[in-house]
């Protein structure tokens, strides 16, 4: 848990760049059984009169009647519902720290649902007069875009915490930033040793080129058909210059896939050797292979895909959905993130040694603040999605 994140420093495009190696050996050590059950309730909790004379320092950032949130949360019942597609695992140290600031809250349970289904069923939930939810989490851009453009979906509502946060926490009103998902590529380092990586795509189109041998049929891709595939990849596109150039090159030797974990699976067997535009648990994977698969950030165009977190404006217990959202986005709470095993992006905050997931300064660091691709939360036309996919699939061979 203590030893240092092991990385290698490698050279592309002309400049050496640190790649992230990283390891989560004993990130699932935290509290197993609050792993397990995902919802934490404190026994015998406290009356309702300790509750009323608990206190909580807030900080001096804070506007002077935030104390208000505070009370009504304490009569809120102590309970928190998170509708999410994150996975458990990065919730625990998060859910302990913040029960650990907030005692009254005695039971944090949060769901893992696919992308689409987060929204769904609020949206339904809202529609029938019985929603659940009071916080809803999601890295899928596109389907933040389509929900909260929907009258009366969340609460009007802006974090204190916005002030110390960079200009891209906010992506549209009333959504904040939980964390920032790095896409990367994986390589199997049996079939491409680590001094042959490709450093990002154009890198990888010269290498299929020099050595069209070991990636023939050896190539996978997140599939564009998908909103996740098509998010990112029309976002890098969008970006580089080069980017059809290069895709014209890779294509004909690839296969599209629906998940990042099938990916993982087919690189680490040797069924590929590499593949591109993989969402963030690529990252953590090369302890699990024994070394057999690594992961690294895309120099030419690093997409950044961010986890947003919204209160649904049905929320039941909406003063405590504040009080978590305003956390999560704390200096503590970013720590907390980077705990569980996301990116954290606030300025200052560290790779966690429990984790070693890298920040978002160590991508800065690594890629150049010039190559980030900050992906929008808009839905794109369908005509427009339509012509994207019909000029890549042209290129499949």
């Amino acid at each position: 848990m203590d030893s240092p994140s092991p990385r290698a420093t490698r050279t592309g495009k002309g400049r050496d760049t640190t790649s992230h190696r990283v390891t989560r050996s004993s990130l699932f050590a935290v509290s197993v059984a609050v792993a397990l059950t995902v919802t934490s309730t404190a026994c015998g909790g406290p009356s309702d009169s300790e509750i009323a004379a608990m206190t909580v320092e807030l900080p001096t950032s804070y506007p002077a009647d935030y104390q208000q949130i505070v009370d009504q949360s304490k009569s809120e019942g102590g309970e928190l519902t998170i509708y999410s597609n994150t996975d458990q695992e990065n919730w625990v140290p998060i859910f302990e720290a913040f029960k650990a600031r907030y005692p009254w809250v005695g039971s944090v349970n949060a769901t893992n649902l696919d992308s689409d289904e987060v929204f769904q069923r609020t949206l339904s939930e809202q529609a029938t007069g019985s929603a659940q939810a009071d916080i809803v989490v999601s890295n899928a851009a596109e389907a933040w875009g389509d929900f909260a453009e929907r009258p009366g979906t969340m609460l009007d509502y802006t974090s204190p915490e916005l002030a110390a946060l960079p200009d891209f926490a906010q992506p549209i009103p009333n959504i904040h930033v939980l964390s920032v998902d790095p896409i990367t590529v994986a390589y199997n380092t049996e079939l491409v040793p680590e001094d042959e990586q490709p450093t990002g795509i154009h890198d990888l189109a010269e290498a299929v080129e020099n050595d069209p041998e070991t990636f023939d049929g050896k190539i996978a891709f997140r599939d564009v058909k998908g909103a996740f595939g098509y998010t990112v990849t029309s976002a890098f596109m969008e970006h580089s210059p080069t980017a059809w150039d290069d895709m014209a090159t890779i294509l004909p030797q690839a296969r599209p896939e629906t998940s990042t974990g099938s990916m993982l699976e087919k690189v680490t067997s040797g069924e590929y050797a590499v593949a591109f535009f993989m969402g963030a648990p690529a990252l953590t994977a090369e302890e699990r292979t024994g070394g057999l698969l690594e992961a690294g950030f895309i120099d030419d165009g690093q997409p950044m895909l961010r986890r947003g977190i919204g209160i649904p404006s049905s929320a039941p217990h909406s003063a405590t959905a504040k009080l978590f959202l305003d956390y999560v986005l704390s200096e503590e709470g970013q720590n907390k993130v980077a705990e569980g095993g996301l990116t954290a992006y606030r300025p200052g905050v560290q790779e966690s040694p429990e984790s070693h997931v890298p920040t978002y300064d160590d991508v800065l660091d690594e890629v150049g603040a010039e190559n980030v691709i900050q992906i929008p939360y808009v839905k794109t036309p369908e005509d427009q999605s339509d012509e994207f996919v019909a000029r890549w699939t042209s290129l499949l061979g």
